[in-house]
């Protein structure tokens, strides 16, 4: 089933229907929960409801009975779950603390719902997320302004409360307090500019320093904040800033209630714009990556790497050690449709350097220090006189990440069945390999 020509292999896509936006992402009792924005009856957007997938690894996904309907206050647009560990919302049975989902009911996006307007609504699980109902009193937002939508909660420890972030309109954003998930205090506003809905917040830990946490707010297209959080106020020190510089990378969002030995922050995005003609499905996951805040010579910024699981589909591998890269000759990478790439190349006298994989072309120009993929560019800065790349080659889709991660493209493509090159070439001058390792996948269905 899951072999189509244009099936993604290691990345997540719906049995059949369309797929947009990532929400309620929890993990609960050893069980990564994605719900996604979902259209069971087309391939196209439209009807909206939560469709839901679950996964031990992040990398083995197995889709289950959709989780949030649409009903008479709307079709279920986005939001997000956590796990009611104190049980605030009177949810579920005893001593078993309740999964709960908050998500937007956009009202007069069908027959049913026709005159209502875009509130806030609840669903909880008492099952570990096997089983959904709707809180009787929905909605427990009203309305506020336009198309106010996709509530991001999480729980506040040093206060022992909620919060929520909410998208109003345009470029606003604001934040909410609860005690229960049911009744809701608004206490800030917050604007990022140039970008809009789908709201993330949530704390990080500078280079791995406890004692330095920063709150990253975030909004759909990748734009992003860093400021302090108190519980009720978020105060910008820094931005906006920009995690992901590919032409396919929307609507991101990360995990809660990850298991503090664990302690990553694990993020996933809606890799829109793809195109999969001819194909029972539509749309496509990114895949799931780890978080980490470092600082940069530009500031303190965002990084993401692809999480530690995807080595679980490695089946053998070709490795370079110290290979001279002449000017304008190619060099044979490998082949292969479902790759992961790891290389530290020395630029050394070389002007450019430049892959072609599937017929993608990624380019770093070394006399203007600037990283493109298939057309779009972000400036780099080499750590140590190395180029360091990590490359994600799936069927329709190529993910790649530079440094630690803070310089990042998605991308979506077509490909050609007949061109499954990995090319290497360096151009107005010698590069070196330090290292290459070309990674075989096999899928995750």
């Amino acid at each position: 089933m899951y072999n189509e020509p244009l099936r993604p292999q290691f990345h997540f896509t719906a049995r059949a229907g369309w797929l947009n936006d990532p929400n309620g992402l929890v993990f609960f009792d050893g069980v990564y929960h994605m719900f996604f924005q979902h259209n069971p009856f087309d391939t196209k957007w439209g009807n909206m409801t939560w469709g839901h997938a679950v996964s031990p690894d992040l990398v083995h996904w197995r889709q289950v009975e959709n989780a949030i309907l649409p009903d008479r206050l709307g079709t279920a647009f986005s939001g997000s779950a956590a796990v009611d560990w104190r049980t605030t919302t009177g949810f579920g049975e005893a001593g078993v603390p309740p999964i709960v989902a908050m998500y937007t009911s956009a009202g007069g996006t069908s027959p049913e719902s026709a005159g209502q307007p875009f509130t806030q609504s609840l669903a909880f699980s008492a099952d570990g997320g096997k089983t959904w109902a709707k809180f009787a009193g929905n909605p427990v937002l009203g309305h506020i302004v336009e198309s106010n939508r996709d509530p991001r909660i999480l729980w506040h420890e040093p206060t022992e409360s909620w919060a929520m972030a909410l998208y109003l309109d345009k470029n606003d954003y604001a934040l909410f307090t609860s005690p229960n998930l049911k009744d809701w205090t608004r206490t800030c506003d917050v604007s990022i500019p140039d970008t809009s809905e789908c709201p993330d917040f949530f704390p990080m830990a500078q280079d791995d320093d406890p004692a330095h946490v920063k709150w990253v707010f975030w909004g759909a297209n990748g734009c992003y904040l860093l400021g302090a959080f108190d519980g009720k106020t978020f105060v910008p020190e820094e931005g906006p800033c920009r995690l992901d510089s590919g032409a396919n990378f929307y609507a991101a969002q990360t995990w809660s209630d990850i298991p503090e030995a664990d302690g990553r922050r694990i993020q996933i995005a809606w890799m829109n714009g793809g195109q999969y003609p001819g194909m029972p499905f539509n749309q496509q996951m990114s895949f799931p990556c780890a978080l980490s805040l470092r600082s940069t010579s530009a500031g303190v910024r965002l990084c993401q790497m692809p999480v530690r699981e995807i080595e679980c589909l490695r089946e053998d591998s070709v490795i370079r050690t110290d290979v001279a890269l002449l000017p304008g000759r190619l060099l044979d990478a490998s082949a292969g449709e479902l790759l992961d790439i790891e290389a530290e190349i020395e630029p050394w006298r070389a002007k450019a350097i430049e892959w072609s994989i599937r017929g993608n072309a990624i380019r770093y120009d070394a006399e203007k220090h600037l990283l493109s993929c298939c057309g779009r560019e972000a400036p780099v800065d080499l750590s140590g006189g190395l180029l360091r790349l990590r490359i994600l080659l799936d069927r329709t889709s190529l993910e790649l990440f530079s440094g630690d991660g803070n310089v990042g493209f998605h991308q979506c493509f077509l490909p050609d069945a007949a061109n499954t090159g990995v090319d290497l070439v360096a151009h107005g001058g010698e590069a070196r390999i330090r290292s290459l390792a070309v990674h075989r996948l096999r899928s995750a269905w």
